[in-house]
């Protein structure tokens, strides 16, 4: 079972990220590597965006490109076993600081070559703000990663600070305005590293991505978890939104990957922006940000 070092908690909690090289094991890569194959070879029947997949722009039968595949731990057993094995929730429960997780989704941003694109900088919290704040995303490393694909970047610390801005005109559109005076990106760090690598950050740590404009993929399934006792706010753009207090209270016991779901909810005193009003297209953060009028941080890269 992969183990986290004291060191690396306390890195975590200091900078609201950290990076685990070799993380998974050579059988667990290649299965996943596979499947994505797999489901990306598939995407070439359909001409539209779906529930299962977000294409690139150029996307044809012939050359498939996509910019997500949607929940992809429902399409592929092997995204599954990988989120609840022991190697994941063993680097969780430190973390979270609770043995009682839930998913909250999952994503494979592709970011296919010569152009893949970018992910605008942006803070996770602002899409759905919860109760409390203990929720990050796991990010592995499907692909090797490096400067020229389009890498995740990170702000150390901005975890603990404020909660940016995230509209545009009036509009909630999922990213920050690249001339806030609270936003520096010379502060920016890639994380970079081989196939099988993970990161992780919080659920506040302000990312982004440039786009790829290299000639090779650049391939990263998410993970985004949190304490079972964090409660999704009403109104916040999330995975519960427009479900009944039921199906609520359904899918939140059915994303349980470890412990229970506890009917109490943990208040803590956490800066809350609510994403509204809404953009024209809230269908995912490409969407979102593309509908909402951003401004691109990478327009020159």
């Amino acid at each position: 079972m992969l183990m986290i070092t004291d060191e690396k908690i306390e890195q975590y909690n200091r900078d609201g990220f950290v990076f685990i090289e070799n993380a998974l094991t050579s059988t667990q890569l290649q299965s996943m590597q596979s499947a994505t194959a797999r489901l990306i070879a598939e995407s070439a029947r359909i001409t539209k965006s779906n529930d299962q997949y977000d294409l690139d722009t150029n996307h044809t039968s012939a050359n498939p490109r996509l910019t997500r595949i949607k929940l992809p731990h429902l399409l592929d057993p092997i995204f599954n076993q990988v989120l609840k094995s022991e190697q994941i929730l063993g680097l969780l429960r430190p973390l979270l600081g609770t043995d009682n997780i839930r998913l909250h989704t999952s994503k494979l941003n592709t970011k296919e070559p010569d152009g893949g694109q970018a992910v605008e900088w942006h803070q996770d919290w602002a899409f759905y703000p919860h109760t409390n704040d203990d929720l990050l995303a796991v990010g592995i490393l499907l692909e090797d990663v490096d400067e020229e694909n389009g890498p995740l970047q990170v702000i150390a610390g901005t975890h603990r600070a404020s909660v940016l801005d995230h509209s545009s005109n009036g509009v909630f559109c999922g990213a920050i305005d690249p001339a806030d005076p609270l936003f520096d990106q010379s502060k920016a760090v890639s994380l970079t590293g081989k196939a099988g690598s993970l990161s992780i950050h919080h659920v506040r740590t302000l990312h982004g991505s440039a786009p790829n404009n290299s000639d090779r993929a650049r391939k990263i399934l998410f993970y985004e978890c949190g304490a079972a006792d964090a409660w999704p706010l009403n109104g916040s753009s999330s995975t519960y939104t427009g479900m009944s207090q039921e199906t609520i209270w359904s899918e939140m016991q059915a994303r349980i990957i470890s412990g229970e779901q506890p009917k109490q909810a943990r208040l803590a005193n956490v800066p809350v922006l609510m994403p509204v009003p809404p953009p024209p297209d809230a269908t995912s953060i490409f969407k979102v940000q593309e509908s909402g009028g951003a401004v691109s941080a990478f327009a020159e890269s």
